[in-house]
């Protein structure tokens, strides 16, 4: 698992219209990774709204929002229409990212072979260096978005 201080692993993954997304297309932004388990669940939802809701916040720091979970980028694309979501919402459906950064809940909800990823944000800088790093092994929990706006504020400061 990575965290403050690492250097992210750099990756690829779909978005939701199919377009291939590298972490390192935004090298010189400072960029909010945001691990969900499902798309369409009561908690994955109300996080990914509030993190659409903080956009204009995070645009006055230079940093982009991206949404990963196992889902295929289908299901992400209803899930972005529904909730107005604009930022990209990209598809880890092998699960080979978020077992890089924040792991992975395994047999999930008791269904032997559903993997999805933890709850987990991380806050890679300009440089590409993880400055913030936060994991749930609850996925029922959300993170403390007071400290993620925090940390965006001290890096554009």
């Amino acid at each position: 698992m990575l965290k403050s201080g690492d250097k992210a692993i750099d990756f690829e993954l779909v978005n939701t219209e199919l377009k291939r997304v590298k972490l390192s297309d935004y090298s010189g932004k400072n960029v909010v990774l945001v691990f969900y388990p499902g798309a369409f669940t009561s908690v994955c939802e109300k996080e990914l709204c509030t993190f659409r809701d903080s956009l204009s916040k995070f645009n006055r720091f230079n940093a982009v929002v991206l949404g990963i979970s196992v889902d295929s980028p289908f299901a992400n694309k209803a899930f972005a229409e529904k909730n107005h979501i604009t930022f990209d919402l990209l598809s880890d459906f092998a699960g080979k990212v978020a077992s890089q950064y924040g792991g992975v809940h395994e047999n999930f909800l008791g269904i032997p072979g559903y993997t999805v990823a933890k709850r987990a944000v991380f806050i890679v800088d300009s440089s590409g260096t993880i400055v913030y790093s936060w994991v749930s092994d609850d996925p029922g929990k959300e993170p403390v978005y007071e400290e993620i706006e925090m940390e965006l504020e001290r890096l554009s400061g």
